[in-house]
């Protein structure tokens, strides 16, 4: 490691692997219920465990890309962090906002709305902790030796993603209005500014893992944040088709909504093209598997499945289905748990001082991992095809429906276990990494990582 305020990102990384963990357990209450064995019903109802699950896939997320930046700018900005103190200070409060919330949602304290339950007043401490780690990353480009295109669009994606999260704020007694504004947060994160966060941390990556000129990978970043302003922004229109918008969102959201693939495909092609061109064979070869994971991945969860349903023809029968689960599974291990767990095996080496990237065990937590929610994806699929079979085209009622497809959840507990097996090996491995206590190496002292030995700007492939 080159500076020793990117100490901080491995207790975010550490806070991510514990809320991690937690989500699965919560991922296990909901899908014994739909199996059938709601046996924690009077503790844990469904829609409690449902809204623990989904708001500690945000928050480990949210952890994780804070983690990132702390570990990324530093580098890209070539100086200290600016507040390295504020950064531990920001985390503990984060972690704090977060418990209270995760316990309020169980005593029935929140706003009820879905992916953003998290009661009012907390809002109001989310809102301070993401401007102070705003302010500290800005502080650290804005005063830094270099300013990096990478650096750069992490930085803004990151500020446009605490901006959207303020039109969640805004309140209203309208259904129709709140649902509108509802999903400028969630849609314009997930789809939207967070893939300029992932754009900018594969860049990272791909720039220290494969040796391609910085020139070259940053060309494609312009693309890829072109392709996600082009088709994300207007694209929030299907989630509009249904909720008494008026009607020209059918054409906005199902026209951009079918433009929005090509982000993801052009990350994937990005992501495969580069580990090509690259002249260098990192030792960290599996930090460069879940690189190219996340590129893949995202474009079947993202991409593919996600303009299976999105044409507001299709749309219709599936939206509020286990088809919307299928999509949003897949999406976001591919796009951003995958992300995160790249950088984690990326930096760990660094900040611990201890290779352990080349352990079985390594290797073990990929496969497992990926095939486990493969094969979760599928089990998903068809439960979400069955379910609209009969309670949408069938008339079924939804009640009758949910005992008809119990049976595939038991698939889905199998293949739920799998995957969960290939992240306790890969949270056995963070914790095998020990301590950050790496070696500051200065960057002229440092091992060299040249971002230029690859395939030099205007070279063929």
């Amino acid at each position: 490691m080159k500076y020793e305020s990117q100490r901080i990102a491995y207790w975010f990384f550490a806070v991510c692997m514990l809320l991690f963990g937690l989500q699965l357990v919560y991922g296990f209450i909901m899908a014994f219920a739909h199996a059938g064995y709601d046996v924690l019903h009077d503790i844990i109802p469904f829609h409690t465990a449902r809204a623990t699950h989904t708001n500690l896939l945000v928050m480990w997320n949210l952890c994780g890309f804070m983690g990132a930046a702390y570990y990324i700018v530093p580098e890209e900005a070539e100086r200290e962090l600016y507040w390295p103190k504020l950064a531990a200070v920001q985390l503990i409060a984060f972690v704090v906002v977060g418990v209270v919330a995760l316990v309020g949602f169980h005593f029935s304290w929140w706003e009820g709305r879905k992916f953003l339950e998290i009661p009012r007043p907390l809002d109001y401490l989310v809102v301070i902790d993401v401007l102070l780690f705003i302010v500290n990353i800005g502080l650290t480009i804005f005063k830094g030796n270099r300013v990096t295109t990478t650096a750069s669009v992490l930085y803004f994606g990151l500020l446009m993603a605490a901006l959207l999260y303020l039109p969640g704020m805004i309140p209203t007694d309208n259904q129709t209005v709140d649902s509108y504004w509802r999903w400028w947060v969630v849609h314009l994160w997930v789809e939207g500014v967070w893939e300029l966060i992932m754009g900018g941390i594969l860049a990272f990556l791909l720039i220290k893992l494969t040796g391609v000129d910085r020139e070259v990978i940053e060309k494609w970043l312009y693309i890829i944040v072109g392709l996600t302003f082009l088709s994300g922004i207007l694209g929030t229109g299907h989630h509009y088709y249904y909720i008494g918008a008026p009607r020209y969102w059918l054409l906005v959201g199902g026209l951009f909504s079918a433009l929005e693939p090509l982000a993801f495909l052009g990350m994937a092609i990005y992501g495969i093209t580069m580990a090509k061109r690259g002249g260098r064979k990192h030792e960290n070869r599996t930090a460069l598997l879940w690189t190219i994971g996340c590129c893949v991945m995202s474009f079947v969860g993202a991409g593919f499945l996600g303009f299976a349903h999105t044409l507001p023809q299709v749309n219709l029968y599936t939206h509020g289905t286990l088809v919307t689960a299928t999509h949003g599974h897949m999406a976001f291990w591919g796009a951003y748990a995958m992300l995160i767990l790249a950088i984690i095996t990326y930096a760990m080496p660094k900040l611990t001082g201890r290779k352990l990237y080349d352990k079985p065990s390594a290797t073990f937590a990929f496969w497992t991992s990926n095939i486990g929610m493969i094969s979760m994806t599928l089990a998903f699929g068809v439960a979400g095809v069955t379910q609209v079979v009969l309670e949408r085209r069938m008339g079924m009622e939804f009640l009758a429906v949910q005992e008809e497809i119990e049976m595939h959840f038991i698939g889905l507990i199998l293949a739920a276990a799998l995957f969960t097996l290939g992240i306790i090996a890969f949270i056995y491995n963070f914790i095998r990494y020990g301590w950050p206590r790496g070696e500051v190496r200065t960057p002229q002292a440092a091992e060299p990582e040249p971002e230029g030995v690859g395939v030099p700007a205007g070279a063929d492939a």
